[in-house]
C-alpha cells in the first residue's frame, strides 16, 4: 500500500508469470566498467512483461474509496489523455474490490461498488484499448481486511481468467506460515493452468529475498517496503522514494526482459512533492528499468504532471529492449551519476543532485565503459534537443533535488 490507510500494512502492484522458463534460454546481459557486473538472467518465455510493465494503480490516489465509476473513468482519461499511446496498458484495481465468497468459495466483488460485476468492468477497460489488472492477497485476509487467496488458489486463477484479467498484484499480509517462494509458486502454477496470461506481480515487500528466485515465479517482485508521496521520510509501513531508490544497490543483475525488481509504483502528481522533485522520481524510476505504474489522479493533471509522465525519451529509456538495470557509477556526497546501457550501445545518464544547494556533477567516459578519447553526441532527454559533441567527459550544474538525464552516443 501507499498513500493512504498507512495502518493497513503493505501492498503494491504485483503481477503474473503465466509461463515457465525454457530451460537453456538465457539472456546473457553484458554490463561494463568496475560497477556494471556481468551477469546470466533468465527470462520468462510467457512473452509478458518483456518491457517493465506499465499502467495504473488505485492504492496511492484513492486506497478502499474505489468504485465501478472510478475505474471507468480513469480508463477513459488515460485513453485520451495521452497516456495509453504512451506506453500505459494496465488499469489495476488495488485493495477492497472484494468482500467474500459465495457458498462455493467463489471470491465476489462489492456489488454496492460494482453494481455490473467485475467482469463488466473489464470488458469495459478493454474496449478502451487497455488491460485490466486486479489485487489479491497470498494470505487468509488481504491488507485491507478482504478476503485473500490462501487455500483459494485455483478457485481464484479460474475466476480472474473468466473475467478477463490480465495482470494480478499478489500482496502479503496476513499470510501462512511458509515462505514467499512456496506461497507466491502455487499461484503461479494456479495461474498457468487457468488458460489465460497474466502479468504476476509479486509484491512480498522483498522480504523473502524475491530477486533470488522471482524470475521463475513472476513477472516483478517487489523489492521494498511501500513508497510514500515524499523526498525522503520514513512512516511506519512506508519510505520516500529515495529510500526505494538506495534499496536497488546490488541487484541490477537479476532483472532482464520478463522479470523485473519493482520499488514500488510511481508517486508523480499526487501533491507530497515539488515537480521538480517528481522529475527526479520519474528519471530515476526510468534509469532502473523500474515498472511504470502511476498512481495519481489521471483525470485531472496539471500540464506538468502529464509532461512528466508521458515524456516518450525517458519512457523509451526505461522500455529500451536490452532490459538492463541502470546502476549508480558515481557519488561524490550528494552527487551522483546513474547509467543505463541501451539497445543501440549509447547510454542513459542521470546526473543527480540529492542535496539542498547546487552542484557540479559530471560524467567521465569511462564510466560508461568507454574509451576517454571518444567524442560523443550528448542529447538532453527531457528538453529534447541536442547540446552537443564532448571528449573525455560531460558536467553540468544541477539544482537542488533535480536531475539532468542525457543519452550519450560515441
Amino acid at each position: 500500500m501507499s498513500g493512504k490507510s498507512k495502518n493497513m500494512s503493505q501492498h503494491q502492484p504485483l503481477f503474473c508469470t503465466a509461463g515457465r522458463l525454457r530451460s537453456g534460454v538465457v539472456l546473457l546481459l553484458w554490463v561494463w566498467g568496475t560497477v556494471f557486473h556481468g551477469s546470466a538472467a533468465w527470462a520468462l518465455d510467457n512473452g509478458l512483461a518483456l518491457t517493465p510493465p506499465m499502467g495504473w494503480n488505485s492504492w496511492n490516489k484513492f486506497g478502499c474509496d474505489v468504485n465501478e465509476p472510478l475505474l471507468e473513468s480513469v480508463a477513459d482519461a488515460m485513453a485520451t489523455n495521452g497516456m495509453r499511446d504512451a506506453g500505459y496498458q494496465y488499469v489495476i484495481i488495488d485493495d477492497c474490490w472484494q468482500v467474500g465468497r459465495d457458498a462455493s468459495g467463489n471470491i465476489i466483488g462489492d456489488p454496492q461498488r460494482f453494481p455490473s460485476g467485475i467482469k463488466a468492468l473489464a470488458d469495459y477497460i478493454h474496449s478502451r484499448g487497455l488491460k485490466f489488472g486486479i489485487y489479491s492477497c497470498a494470505g487468509t485476509n488481504t491488507c485491507a481486511g478482504r478476503p485473500g487467496g490462501l487455500f483459494h488458489e485455483e478457485q481464484d486463477a479460474k475466476t480472474y481468467a473468466a473475467w478477463g484479467v490480465d495482470y494480478l498484484k499478489y500482496d502479503w499480509c496476513n499470510h501462512a506460515n511458509e515462505t514467499g517462494e512456496q506461497a507466491y509458486s502455487r499461484m503461479h502454477d494456479a495461474l498457468l493452468r487457468s488458460g489465460r496470461p497474466m502479468v504476476f506481480s509479486i509484491c512480498e515487500w522483498g522480504q523473502n529475498k524475491p530477486w533470488l528466485w522471482g524470475a521463475t515465479v513472476g513477472n516483478l517482485w517487489r523489492t521494498t517496503g511501500d513508497i510514500y508521496d515524499c523526498w525522503d521520510c520514513t512512516e511506519k509501513w512506508s519510505s520516500g522514494w529515495l529510500h526505494n531508490l538506495d534499496s536497488q544497490a546490488g541487484l541490477a543483475a537479476y532483472a532482464g526482459p520478463g522479470h523485473w525488481n519493482d520499488p514500488d509504483m510511481l508517486e508523480v502528481g499526487n501533491g507530497g512533492m515539488t515537480d521538480m522533485e517528481y522529475k527526479a522520481h520519474f528519471s530515476l524510476w526510468c534509469i532502473i528499468a523500474a515498472p511504470l505504474i502511476a498512481g495519481n489522479d489521471v483525470r485531472d493533471m496539471r500540464p506538468a504532471i502529464k509532461k512528466i509522465l508521458t515524456n516518450k525519451e525517458l519512457i523509451a529509456v526505461d522500455q529500451d529492449p536490452l532490459g538492463e538495470q541502470g546502476v549508480r557509477v558515481r557519488k561524490n556526497g550528494d552527487a551522483e551519476v546513474w547509467a543505463k546501457r541501451l539497445a543501440d550501445g549509447s547510454r542513459a545518464v542521470v546526473l543527480f543532485n540529492r542535496g539542498t544547494a547546487p552542484a557540479e556533477i559530471s560524467v567521465a567516459w569511462e564510466d560508461l565503459g568507454y574509451p576517454g578519447h571518444l567524442k560523443a553526441a550528448v542529447r538532453d532527454l527531457w528538453t529534447e534537443r541536442k547540446l552537443g559533441k564532448f571528449k573525455n567527459k560531460f558536467g553540468a550544474t544541477i539544482a537542488p533535488h533535480d536531475v539532468l538525464v542525457v543519452n550519450v552516443m560515441p
